[in-house]
C-alpha cells in the first residue's frame, strides 16, 4: 500500500462503510471501534456493506479502543466518526498517535470542530460536513442506504495553518461520495445543523422512517419552523448562509426559502422510503442520542443571543422524555410537540 496512513476512529455504520470504500480503493486504513462484538465479527468475517444495488464484503484491519495504546506508528489522517458528544475525549485518545503534521477531521454532525482543535491544535484540524445514510444493528453488517453516488461531504479549514491541505482529505473522501472544499467550514456545518434541526430528532420522535414522518399531518410545518429557528440563530451569530448538498449559491439566495430548499433537497436526493435517522437508531438501541448537540445547541445559542427557539426547545423536551423512557417514539408525539412549541402550529 502507498499513500497516507489513515485511521477511521468510530467504525459504526457510517465510519465502517466509509472505511470500506477507502480500503477497496487500495488505501492504508485502520478502523478503531468501541463495540467489542463488532470488532470481533469484522476480524472473523470481514465487513459487509449492503447497498441498494449490491453487497460488498471487505477484509479490514480493526482495533478496539483499548488497543490504541499498542500503536507505534502515527497516522497521517484520522477521520473521526464518533458521536458529537464523544468528540473531545476521542480527540484526546488519538492525539498521541496523530503525526505532528497529521490531520484530524471531524466527519460528524454538530459543531464539533472547535472542540477538536482545542485538543490537537487548529494546525492539525479540518472540519467536515457529512451526508451519508446507513444503519447497523448486526455486528460487521452495515445497511448503507446512500451509496457513494448518493453521499456528499464538504471539507474546510479553521485557519491559514491548514489552508491548501483540504484537498488531501477531499481526495480520500471522494472514494465514498461527492466532496466539496469550502472556505467557511463553521458556516457550512451550521447549515448542516439547520438541516439536522429540521429533520433528525423531529422525525425520530414519531418512531417513523423519515419519509413517513414528513407526511404525517402537521409535521412538515413543525419541521420547517424548527429549521428556521436554527437558521435565524446562525445568522444572528454571524454565520453565512451557504449552499450544501451540492446546491449552488442561487439556491440559497432567499433566506425565507432556505430551510424548505434544504429539506426538499435532502428528501429528493438522499432519503429512501425506509431511511431512518441516526437518532431513531440510537433510541432503538436504548442509547443516548445527539439531541443536545443538535436542537439543544440551537436552544443554547438562541438563549446566548437573546433569541427564542420554542420549537427546538419542544423537540429537546420530547427527546429527553423518550431517553428517560417516559415516552416511546410514536406518531402520537406529533401533537405533544405542537402543544409544547406553542401557538401557531396547525394540527
Amino acid at each position: 500500500m502507498t499513500g497516507p496512513r489513515i485511521a477511521v476512529l468510530g467504525a459504526g455504520a457510517n465510519g465502517a462503510s466509509i472505511g470500506a470504500d477507502l480500503i477497496r480503493a487500495g488505501l492504508d486504513v485502520t478502523l478503531i471501534e468501541q463495540w467489542p462484538e463488532h470488532v470481533a465479527a469484522m476480524r472473523e468475517r470481514g465487513l459487509t456493506v449492503n447497498l441498494p444495488d449490491r453487497s460488498e464484503n471487505t477484509a479490514v484491519r480493526v482495533l478496539h479502543l483499548c488497543e490504541v495504546a499498542t500503536l507505534t506508528e502515527p497516522f497521517d489522517v484520522v477521520l473521526l466518526l464518533m458521536k458529537a458528544y464523544d468528540s473531545r475525549w476521542a480527540a484526546h485518545l488519538i492525539e498521541p498517535h496523530l503525526a505532528p503534521d497529521g490531520l484530524l477531521v471531524g466527519v460528524q454532525n454538530g459543531m464539533t470542530v472547535d472542540a477538536i482543535a482545542e485538543v490537537v491544535g487548529a494546525h492539525r484540524t479540518l472540519g467536515c460536513v457529512i451526508e451519508v445514510s446507513s444503519t447497523m444493528f448486526t455486528p460487521s453488517v452495515v445497511e448503507r442506504h446512500s451509496g457513494p453516488d448518493r453521499s456528499w461531504f464538504a471539507v474546510g479549514s479553521l485557519s491559514d495553518a491548514t489552508r491548501g491541505r483540504e484537498r488531501e482529505v477531499a481526495d480520500l473522501l471522494a472514494h465514498a461520495g461527492r466532496v466539496e472544499v469550502v472556505d467557511d467550514i463553521r458556516s457550512a456545518k451550521w447549515m448542516k445543523l439547520v438541516s439536522n434541526a429540521t429533520t433528525l430528532v423531529t422525525t425520530a420522535s414519531l418512531g417513523l422512517p423519515m419519509m413517513a414522518a414528513l407526511e404525517h399531518p402537521g409535521m412538515r410545518e413543525l419541521m420547517l419552523r424548527s429549521g428556521q429557528e436554527a437558521l435565524d440563530v446562525a445568522v444572528a451569530a454571524g454565520h453565512r448562509i451557504m449552499p450544501i448538498f451540492g446546491l449552488g449559491h442561487d439556491d440559497v439566495s432567499r433566506p425565507e426559502t432556505v430551510v424548505e430548499t434544504l429539506l426538499d433537497t435532502l428528501y429528493r436526493g438522499f432519503v429512501l422510503p425506509n431511511t431512518t435517522t441516526t437518532i431513531l437508531q440510537d433510541w432503538t438501541k436504548r442509547r443516548h442520542s445527539e439531541v443536545d448537540d443538535l436542537n439543544g445547541y440551537v436552544v443554547t445559542e438562541a438563549k446566548r443571543l437573546g433569541l427564542q427557539a420554542p420549537v427546538n426547545a419542544a423537540v429537546v423536551e420530547v427527546a429527553h422524555r423518550i431517553e428517560r423512557h417516559e415516552l416511546d417514539p410514536s406518531p402520537e408525539n406529533a401533537a405533544l410537540l405542537r402543544h409544547l412549541a406553542g401557538a401557531g402550529l396547525a394540527a
